[in-house]
């Protein structure tokens, strides 16, 4: 068994979860088509998971940000924004985008001219453009469901502001959006809602979203601008006490990055995924400095940092895997091949199983090519994620860093994984006898698993050369 540092992994006995017992795996919208994405577009995407990649583990498919606007490329100019809601101000999906959600209401997006009695909204206030649908995602998820996948979507926290300012009743309680919102607490990045209080009306408030979704079928629920800038560990509590209530069992995924550590406690008692860092984009190293966008250099500290704190039902979450084609509409840039290297891919994939991060495609499915396939289908690689018990950094010295992790005694290959990384720019050669990170003074047999080239009895690594950037994964058995 390896000896992993008190710095960087506790041990974890096997625990018992509901939801999310291993990282969750699958597919999700935005790195391909941001905020536009079509019911045609997904059904496509969701066709190549199930086919190409259900029986490796990929499972999840999930609509991220935006479903609910008419007229999603206008964004950047919130007041032409078009809303759909239902007549308890909940947003519902557009008909126009998704029709197996339901016919579209027969009249135009209509403007509130003035805002209703006894609500927040000040006098002068434009108001919202909005129509109200009696649309649900039902039959998508069914579809979901029926190819053996597992349905999620995207919110934002809190309320809709047009839900406040037309003061629409609250699903299956006395109160108002008036009672639930708190408008003087709003998304810095995001136009569309208030923030929520925490009192019984914002309670039901999130009561009726829940109940919403599990009629609906949802299977996984990724709530943003809620686990850092700001962190709201009031409104996740209310999240969570609705899903308990509504009775489906969802995965709570929490965003954006980067969760506070001194959060852990609290997001692990409530949540099974969390970010722990800024958006993820396809960079090798960030040349701007600033945080935004996170690069795969910079997430080596981010998932050391997390590796204790990672144990069934709680997966924190280094996002989604920038691979593949990202288009025709990305959630950041232009249309474009992604920017890592094939060699960069590579580690990236072993850095994130070897951190037992939930692994979530942002590639567009429908053009994945075969090096690309084949990255995300290795059987190892996807073990180690899947169904290691321990893992964590063990060493890092200049440009070298090295991983271990646990695995189940029965694992076919081995019981240990060991990863070791450039994180330079120029090639190194590694001698280091393993017991340097942490294990065994024995000989052991050697698989390579990105390979799959058995590379005999090994006590050492002896005259590996590890390109810039590069990563090689070995599975070690006695």
């Amino acid at each position: 068994m390896s000896a992993l540092t008190l710095q960087s992994a506790v041990a974890q006995a096997p625990a018992p979860a509901k939801v999310a017992a291993t990282p969750p795996m699958g597919w999700n919208s935005w790195d391909s088509y941001g905020l536009t994405i079509t019911e045609d577009q997904f059904r496509a995407n969701v066709k190549v998971l199930s086919s190409d990649l259900k029986k490796f583990g990929w499972t999840y498919a999930v609509i991220d940000e935006g479903w609910f606007f008419f007229n999603p490329e206008d964004r950047p100019r919130p007041d032409t924004l078009v809303y759909a809601i239902d007549t308890n101000g909940r947003y519902v999906p557009v008909p126009a985008r998704f029709p197996s959600a339901g016919v579209a209401a027969p009249k135009q997006p209509t403007q509130q001219l003035t805002s209703a009695p006894g609500t927040a909204s000040s006098a002068g206030t434009k108001s919202l453009l909005y129509t109200t649908e009696d649309t649900s995602f039902k039959a998508l998820a069914d579809y979901v469901h029926s190819l053996g996948l597992k349905f999620g979507i995207h919110i934002v926290r809190g309320i809709p502001r047009v839900s406040v300012q037309k003061n629409l009743p609250i699903a299956n309680s006395a109160f108002h959006a008036a009672d639930a919102a708190d408008t003087t607490d709003a998304c810095p990045w995001d136009p569309t809602n208030w923030g929520v209080q925490n009192n019984p009306a914002g309670q039901a408030w999130y009561d009726s979203l829940l109940t919403q979704y599990a009629a609906w079928g949802v299977d996984l629920i990724k709530v943003d601008c809620i686990a850092d800038h700001p962190y709201k560990i009031d409104e996740i509590r209310m999240i969570r006490r609705a899903i308990d209530k509504a009775g489906r069992p969802m995965v709570l995924s929490l965003s954006p990055g980067p969760t506070s550590l001194d959060h852990a406690a609290e997001v692990a008692a409530e949540a099974q995924m969390w970010r722990i860092s800024e958006d993820f984009w396809d960079v090798w190293n960030n040349a701007s400095g600033r945080a935004f966008p996170q690069s795969l250099f910079g997430q080596f500290a981010k998932v050391a940092a997390w590796a204790p704190f990672t144990k069934p039902g709680n997966w924190p979450d280094a996002d989604m895997l920038p691979i593949g084609e990202l288009r025709p509409i990305p959630g950041d840039g232009q249309p474009r091949t992604t920017r890592l290297t094939p060699t960069e891919q590579q580690t990236l994939l072993t850095l994130w199983s070897m951190a037992r991060s939930p692994l979530i495609l942002g590639a567009n499915l429908t053009l994945l090519d075969d090096p690309t396939l084949k990255l995300l289908t290795n059987p190892d690689v996807i073990r180690i994620d899947q169904t290691a018990t321990r893992s964590g950094q063990v060493m890092h010295d200049g440009d070298i860093i090295v991983w271990t992790a646990d695995l189940p005694p029965d694992s076919p290959d081995g019981s240990i994984a060991l990863a070791l990384f450039n994180a330079g720019d120029s090639q190194v050669v590694v001698n280091s006898s393993f017991v340097v990170y942490g294990l065994d003074d024995a000989t052991y047999r050697v698989k390579d698993a990105w390979t799959g080239k058995n590379l005999g009895k090994l006590k050492s690594v002896s005259g590996l050369t590890l390109e810039p950037h590069a990563a090689t994964l070995w599975l070690l058995k006695k």
